[in-house]
Order: structure tokens, then C-alpha cells, then sequence
């Protein structure tokens, strides 16, 4: 890390980001973490946190001013220097802190492009990049023009919910004004775009001093949005190495990401290969590493552990080089259900490819390494349909997030 040491404030309103906490103290920062009263039971690293500061959430979430107070007050005596949001939902409050204390780092205006799913549509199809057709979800005649123009369905976003919490499919004119009377005042904050059938993919990158250092990409099984309201089996794994495909999928991420003004840190970018022209199209973007376990797949393919090497990041940030761990180039693959038992027993699975194992109440997951790509995908459709037998139970996706 730098010479000097650096102070950190880490930013969690859920429990995210403990192997970033430990890489941050592993550097010799001093680690500060602003988190909810709600997660004061939470497990953290306690031994890696210098400082842990909590806030109540009156009415579910923070209250700007009081979490701007409390810090400015905490800046008395901290000289921070740098602010990192571990979740989506703290983004906006890591970039107006920012910018409160003028500190490096994306602030309000660049946030909007990796949380506002309305920014991040215009501003790549001001880039040039393939986008679904969309509107904002609230001028009556725009609404009406998209939906003659373009067939049904539609999916209805919320703009700043994380993955598919909050989606909703429209598939005829009458549930379109339905929901849009449904939602009142808050129709605002939601976009609608076209539903495009394809292949859903993920790419995730770390950039120092803008340029991409690592990415990673790999495809669904099913898309998220299918498994989080029709329920299933969730699979991921990497996309083959050196094909059409990847060049394809990476090019795309990274004018994605030089679109949005990500100069430093992680993301995750998701996009769909359209069935009917075969095309990438842009679905959006989070300056952030992936959720639901991604960090783990894209370690047992690559030696590469996401959380840490973006604590790396954002500390150097730019002040000295970024070397990059030399990264493997196996496959990997990961699956994950819902599981009607409190704690699966996943002790029949025991193929020697497994490298990992989900221990979380009510859900069971594997992830699988090899040197051989048709091996992953013998192994992923072998165990969807056995985790379909044995574990898995459907439960319909929150309209919010929950911890």
C-alpha cells in the first residue's frame, strides 16, 4: 500500500464486504465502517475495524443529513480520506459524502450511472450502445408510443432497486395502466423497457486509473429475473475463453464502463445476447462487486478475489502502481436454490470438481472448477436437476431488499 497510512470509511447498510474490510487492515489503513443499528449483531471483522459507527434507520433507510452530521462529526478527529459504499443501496450516500468532505472518488452525478437504471439507459445509448427500447414510467404519451411502436411484454424497473427486487412484466396495455395507476406518485421512479427473450450475461471488472485491469464474464443459466419470480434453479458459470463470444461480451463491457466515468474500483454489468439478432444489448451497471456468490465463482476460476483486490485499488488510488495477482484461467460454475431444509445436507454431491460450498440457512449452493469447460456445464445441468429433487422450494422475490 501507500507509505503514508490511509484512513477508510467503509459504508454498509447490509452485511457486505467483511474480505474487503480485512484486505483494507491487511494494507495498514485505518478502517472505519459507517453501518445500521439493525446489523449491530452482525459478525463483522472486528479485529480489522478500527472504529465501527451505528445509525438508526427511521423509516427504513438513513436519513441523509443525520448520516452527513455524523460523519462531519467523526471528521473532527479522522482525517478520512477515502469512502467506499459495499452495497448498491449506499452508493448515493458514499458520493454525497464525498463530496461534503471533497474527497476523491465518484461522486453524485457519476453515481447516478451505476444506480439509476433511467440514467444508466441514457447515457450508453448516448454512448452508441445497443439498449432495449425504454421510457421513463411516467408521460402518458411516451408510454403509449413505446408500447404501439414495440410488441409486448414489457418489464417495469424500479430505478434504483438492486437485481430484479421490484420488477414487474406487463404483457398487455390494460396491466401497463394498471400498474402505472397502482404506483401513484412513485411512477417517477421506474423506467419501462422492452422485454427482449435472449441469454443473459455478467461481466465483472476492476479499473485502476481507468482502464480495465481484470474482467470476467460468464452467463446465466436462466436470467435472474426468471428464477426470482418464477423460481428455479440460479446458475452461472464462465463464458468459454478466446471465442467471438467473450471478445464480444468484453468489448461491450468496457465501453460500457469508460460510458459511465468509472475510473477506479469494481463493477458488475449485466447484459442480454437478443435471440432474435443475436446481438449484445446493455442492462445495467453497479460500481460494485456482483451479489448472489459471484465473487466466489469468479475466485475459483481466476485465483482473483474481487473484494480484495478493490480494496487494493481504492487504496493506491492512482497514488502508485496497481500490480494485479497473476490470474488463473480455469472454468468455474456455481448453483444456488432456495432450499426447504433449515440446513441442506449437500454431502452426496461429491464429485472432486467442487471447490466450494454455500453454508447458509435455507439455501444450498456448489461451485465447481475445471480445466475443462464441457466438464462445468456436465455438472451444472447434472446438479440443477438434482437440487430441483432435493432442495428446492419457491419462494416469490421481496418488492424490497431485505438483510
Amino acid at each position: 500500500m501507500s507509505k503514508r497510512p490511509i484512513t477508510i470509511l467503509c459504508v454498509a447498510s447490509y452485511d457486505k464486504g467483511h474480505d474487503f474490510i480485512r484486505e483494507c487492515k491487511a494494507q495498514g489503513a485505518r478502517v472505519l465502517l459507517l453501518t445500521a443499528e439493525r446489523l449491530r449483531d452482525i459478525p463483522w471483522p472486528h479485529d480489522c475495524i478500527d472504529e465501527i459507527y451505528y445509525l438508526p434507520e427511521p423509516d427504513g433507510r438513513w436519513v441523509t443529513d443525520h448520516v452527513i452530521n455524523a460523519i462531519s462529526y467523526v471528521a473532527r478527529t479522522e482525517n478520512i480520506e477515502r469512502i467506499v459504499a459495499l452495497d448498491d443501496y449506499d452508493l448515493e450516500i458514499a458520493g454525497l459524502l464525498r463530496e461534503h468532505l471533497q474527497l476523491d472518488g465518484i461522486g453524485v452525478t457519476v453515481t447516478r450511472n451505476f444506480r439509476d437504471k433511467l440514467s444508466m439507459r441514457n447515457t450508453a445509448l448516448k454512448a452508441g450502445l445497443n439498449v432495449p427500447k425504454f421510457v421513463q414510467f411516467l408521460n402518458t404519451d411516451k408510454i403509449k408510443e413505446l408500447y404501439t411502436s414495440t410488441p409486448f411484454p414489457f418489464l417495469v424497473k424500479p430505478r434504483s432497486e438492486a437485481s430484479a427486487l421490484g420488477i414487474r412484466k406487463v404483457h398487455n396495455e390494460q396491466e401497463v395502466w394498471q400498474f402505472y395507476d397502482e404506483l401513484g406518485d412513485r411512477r417517477s421512479h421506474f423506467v419501462m423497457e422492452q422485454f427482449l427473450p435472449g441469454d443473459v450475461y455478467h461481466v465483472d471488472s476492476l479499473m485502476d486509473r481507468g482502464k480495465i485491469v481484470f474482467a470476467s464474464a460468464s452467463k446465466y443459466g436462466r436470467p435472474p429475473f426468471d428464477v426470482a419470480h418464477g423460481g428455479g434453479i440460479f446458475t452461472t458459470s464462465i463464458v468459454k475463453r478466446n471465442t467471438k463470444e467473450e471478445k464480444d461480451i468484453l468489448t461491450a463491457n468496457k465501453a460500457v464502463l469508460e460510458a459511465m466515468g468509472l475510473n477506479f474500483g469494481a463493477s458488475h454489468t449485466e447484459f442480454i445476447r437478443a435471440h432474435a439478432d443475436g446481438k449484445f444489448y446493455f442492462l445495467e451497471t453497479a460500481a460494485r462487486v456482483g451479489g448472489a456468490n459471484i465473487v466466489d465463482l469468479v475466485e475459483a476460476a481466476s485465483d482473483i478475489n474481487l473484494w480484495r483486490e478493490w480494496a487494493k485499488i481504492e487504496l493506491f488510488y492512482g497514488e502508485e502502481p496497481y500490480k494485479l495477482p497473476k490470474a488463473s484461467k480455469d472454468y468455474a460454475g456455481l448453483v444456488i436454490s432456495l432450499a426447504k431444509q433449515e440446513y441442506p445436507d449437500t454431502s452426496s454431491y461429491n464429485d472432486s470438481e467442487i471447490v466450494w460450498r454455500m453454508h447458509k440457512k435455507n439455501h444450498a449452493g456448489i461451485i465447481v472448477r475445471s480445466k475443462n469447460f464441457d466438464r462445468i456445464h456436465e455438472l451444472l445441468d447434472s446438479y440443477a436437476r438434482r437440487f430441483q429433487e432435493d432442495f428446492n422450494i419457491f419462494i416469490p422475490a421481496p418488492d424490497k431488499p431485505t438483510n
